[in-house]
């Protein structure tokens, strides 16, 4: 098959691109690269106005005038690239909004995919109006909009989730779903929502290549290394504030056998080689389930504290910790460390049962195969 993936955010398309082609299919991805992150992408549409002067221009031209410089930008790049963008048995989304632009673009550039190939799936993979409705309605016992019902942040720091339930995002959500053959789940914590929903198709965990990533065993040290990685844009709905409060505990009480990494709003790659020496990375703590960062440091052993909520033991059927949960609850965290800490045997027991979950649950040539079951049901 001939399959175009639009959208980049985690590195999931890419992986699942790499077990796609393995399989013997054809696999094109198109998008930013996510920015900052700098993921690879075959056709890179990339926004030129995310940053100094030019950010700055983009807010007068749409104060003074109403145009929006961005989404005009990724429109024309799109449309440059139409004739690569034809033809494909399967085109998938990585968001209802895959490519940053406004909705009347998205719209447009959905269109022209839907009205030139066979089939168009879209993944529910990051924040988008069923979940952030799911959120709002107050269904989860804590979600990323927690920090916002408890005061800490305005509606304003929030509205790159908030604008997701807006009327023009709705329209957005209702002509998409008007146009797939369906939705697919990328972990629990948007499983959730569309359980029931018509057009929902199943959850597929994240695909990791493990071949890519090279399990590396936790041997005893005199400090144990945190890492904590922040992305500031999404610093309170990632709860990397509750990260922050317990590593301050920490280092007053345990500050002569820790060692704390903390990088912040970094490319990938070096991402990456950044928390190579950790034995604990913090990744997020407002879900239920993990993301993509957690997954790959778990594939390399890292003890992870994350979203392993009940619901992602029962789903799995796990009878033993492959990460920490990670609640929303600074006590919590600061004693999950410190029992870590004061019982190093534990984290080299966690490090190898984290990679033998990522191997049996989110293999890439394993997920691979279930989208590609999907596709041709």
């Amino acid at each position: 098959m001939k399959i175009l993936l639009v959208g980049e955010y985690s590195r999931l398309h890419n992986s699942l691109k790499e077990g796609l082609v393995k399989l013997g299919h054809e696999v094109t991805i198109v998008g930013s690269g996510d920015e900052f992150k700098k993921y690879p992408v075959d056709i890179q549409i990339k926004s030129k106005f995310e940053k100094g002067w030019r950010k700055k221009f983009m807010v007068l031209c749409y104060k003074l005038f109403g145009i929006n410089l961005k989404a005009n930008s990724i429109k024309n790049q799109f449309f440059e690239h139409a004739e690569k963008l034809r033809g494909y048995d399967v085109v998938q989304l990585i968001n209802e909004s895959p490519l940053g632009a406004n909705p009347e673009v998205e719209m447009e550039c959905i269109d022209f995919l839907k009205s030139n190939n066979k089939q168009l799936f879209l993944l529910s993979c990051g924040t988008d109006h069923l979940s952030v409705k799911y959120a709002l309605e107050k269904k989860f016992r804590y979600s990323i909009l927690t920090p916002l019902f408890e005061g800490r942040v305005s509606e304003a720091d929030f509205d790159p989730v908030l604008k997701y339930v807006r009327p023009e995002y709705k329209a957005l959500h209702d002509f998409v779903f008007e146009r797939i053959e369906g939705v697919i789940a990328s972990d629990l914590d948007y499983h959730i929502p569309l359980i029931g929903h018509e057009k929902y198709l199943g959850m597929i965990p994240n695909p990791i290549n493990t071949k890519k990533i090279e399990y590396i065993p936790l041997e005893p040290t005199d400090k144990i290394v945190i890492f904590h990685g922040i992305n500031r844009p999404n610093y309170f709905k990632k709860g990397s504030d509750y990260f922050s409060k317990a590593l301050k505990r920490l280092k007053i009480s345990h500050g002569d056998r820790i060692e704390i990494i903390t990088a912040e709003s970094v490319p990938y790659a070096e991402y990456i080689k950044l928390y190579d020496r950790a034995h604990i990375l913090l990744d997020q703590v407002l879900g239920y389930d993990q993301g993509y960062n957690a997954l790959e440091a778990m594939a390399k052993g890292k003890v992870v504290f994350t979203g392993a909520e009940k619901e992602h033991t029962d789903y799995f059927g796990l009878t033993e910790n492959v990460a920490v949960n990670a609640s929303p609850d600074v006590d919590q965290i600061y004693e999950s460390l410190v029992d870590l800490i004061e019982s190093p045997v534990r984290i080299q027991q966690i490090s190898r049962s984290a990679r033998e979950f990522i191997e049996k649950e989110h293999d890439y040539l394993k997920i691979a195969q279930k989208y590609l079951d999907i596709y041709t049901a």
